[in-house]
């Protein structure tokens, strides 16, 4: 039995850790080590509310959107502030250009080189790759002058962008025409990235770090020149997204079938819920709020419910504690993984791990009947079956698994692009009809929580404020869910879980390793 250890883990947003025992070629037991410690919590203590909303967003620069909107969330409920509409609709907005950004970033730049081998697209044909472009419906480009640029770099002895892969290991599976495809993409995909972040940069005032969604409402107020610019750039990032990413996903994950086998986790979904309606009631979200529990059930969770524990975390805060009555005091120790390992707290649900992110959304959404995720899902799984050549399509437990995973996040981008086109449609008739409120003025004291979703996954701010001030704050992140350590029963975390039973063809190259943890974009 060998023990492999990535350290750091790149590509991902922070400090990642992470040991596998290997033995016989599969991963047997793992351990996930946050490295980084935040105490955002701490910080914000004594604040003046608005000043979470500033703060709280630096717990991430991929997400702060959405740490900015949770924080908001939860100064508003614990002051009793309920926002205008217009509020609401621009706050979606920005949110939902936050998620395409995030899931174009998180696919083409940050986990597709864990499938897409760029050296073998130097062999590719380029007659052969128009081909196959046009027979999987996925847009083309000038092939010839990326394969020439490509070659370029090879021949000058670095690869430039493309330095940091496992080029030519044998899990790579994919065509060199087919290699050659997604580095185009991948180039397109910085473009496409560039333009979602742009609509925040509209409406926020700059991104990653947006000014305007403080607790009552937004200080943005749109104008027809500047509701122009949105549209044309969200139009510009939606085509792409059908024309390029959805094919491209299915082509990838046809050559890709056996990771439908492992992968899992633990098997239990939580999604709080995003991007509300009018009527403010969040079980009635455009993405569902919803949990399933060791199967396709689907319950409404109850935050009561959620406790964190530190058995095997740097800290000598209470241990079980529910959020709302939180404590972040950090205490480093030894890094030991028969004792405390990593700076993440385990949190719990009733008890039990639970993962979070897009597969948890798209698979409450799809249980819960919404007819758009329907659709995305019943597509890919039809057009997967056939690849395999069963009589139908595959099932949605499918789902879950390492190619499950993977699919979810970049067909929640699709779901999410059609969704935003009919919130600037919104925003721009509330505008035509003079609706002008877009913000209220409110002082009040108490706790709330801010419950909400970040594109990694379940997000939830819980403040108390008195006094005028921040009296209690705790955070915890999507990637607090996922990459947990194990808890006071020493039960593993959801990547954790995951990792156990992949399998390795060289410990020496751990991409299959890699691939797990990537897909949960930790």
């Amino acid at each position: 039995m060998a023990r492999v250890t990535i350290d750091p883990v790149t590509r991902i947003e922070g400090h990642l850790r992470v040991e596998v025992e290997v033995d016989n070629g599969v991963i047997k037991d793992a351990w996930v080590s946050g490295g980084l410690y935040r105490g955002m919590e701490t910080v914000l203590l004594g604040r003046a509310p608005a000043d979470a909303f500033y703060v709280a967003q630096r717990i991430c620069g991929v997400c702060p959107i959405s740490h900015g909107h949770a924080s908001t969330m939860g100064s508003e409920a614990a002051m009793g502030i309920k926002i205008p509409n217009n509020a609401r609709i621009i706050r979606n907005i920005i949110e939902g250009a936050e998620a395409l950004h995030s899931h174009i970033l998180w696919f083409y730049t940050l986990t597709a080189l864990d499938y897409v081998d760029v050296v073998s697209a130097l062999s590719a044909n380029i007659a052969d790759t128009y081909a196959l472009a046009e027979a999987a419906g996925t847009s083309t480009a000038d092939f010839g002058a990326i394969q020439k640029r490509l070659k370029g770099f090879v021949e000058g002895g670095q690869l430039s962008i493309f330095t940091n892969g496992y080029w030519g290991h044998p899990a790579m599976k994919l065509s060199p025409e087919l290699n050659l495809i997604a580095v185009a993409h991948y180039l397109e995909a910085l473009e496409m990235q560039s333009e979602a972040a742009a609509i925040i940069a509209v409406m926020g005032g700059k991104f990653p770090h947006f000014m305007t969604s403080l607790p009552g409402g937004t200080v943005w107020i749109p104008t027809e020149q500047k509701l122009d610019d949105i549209y044309f750039r969200w139009q510009k990032v939606s085509n792409w997204i059908n024309g390029a990413m959805i094919p491209d996903t299915i082509a990838i994950a046809a050559q890709y079938l056996p990771l439908a086998g492992y992968g899992k986790g633990v098997g239990n979904y939580l999604a709080w819920g995003v991007y509300d309606d009018k009527s403010m009631d969040p079980t009635k979200r455009a993405m569902p709020r919803g949990m399933l529990m060791g199967g396709l059930t689907l319950t409404q969770p109850d935050p009561a419910k959620i406790k964190e524990y530190i058995d095997h975390s740097w800290y000598e805060s209470g241990d079980g504690l529910n959020p709302s009555v939180g404590e972040t005091k950090a205490k480093f120790d030894a890094y030991s993984t028969d004792a405390k390992y990593s700076w993440v707290k385990a949190p719990r649900y009733d008890d039990k791990p639970v993962e979070v992110g897009p597969l948890s959304r798209m698979l409450v959404a799809y249980v819960a009947g919404d007819p758009d995720v329907k659709g995305l899902v019943d597509f890919t799984l039809a057009a997967l079956g056939k690849a395999a050549g069963a009589a139908g399509p595959l099932p949605v437990t499918a789902l879950q698994s390492l190619l499950g995973r993977v699919g979810a996040r970049n067909l929640e981008a699709a779901f999410v692009a059609k969704k935003m086109g009919a919130w600037i449609t919104e925003l721009i008739d509330a505008v035509k009809g003079g609706d002008s409120t877009y913000f209220v003025d409110k002082s009040g004291e108490g706790e709330g929580a801010g419950l909400w979703e970040a594109p990694r996954g379940a997000l939830g701010h819980w403040v108390g404020v008195k006094g005028g001030k921040i009296s209690s704050y705790q955070v915890v992140t999507p990637s607090t869910w996922d990459c947990s350590p194990r808890d006071k029963n020493n039960v593993r975390g959801p990547m954790e879980e995951a990792l156990v039973g992949t399998p390795i063809a060289d410990p020496t190259k751990p991409l299959e390793a890699l691939r797990i943890v990537h897909s949960f974009d930790p």
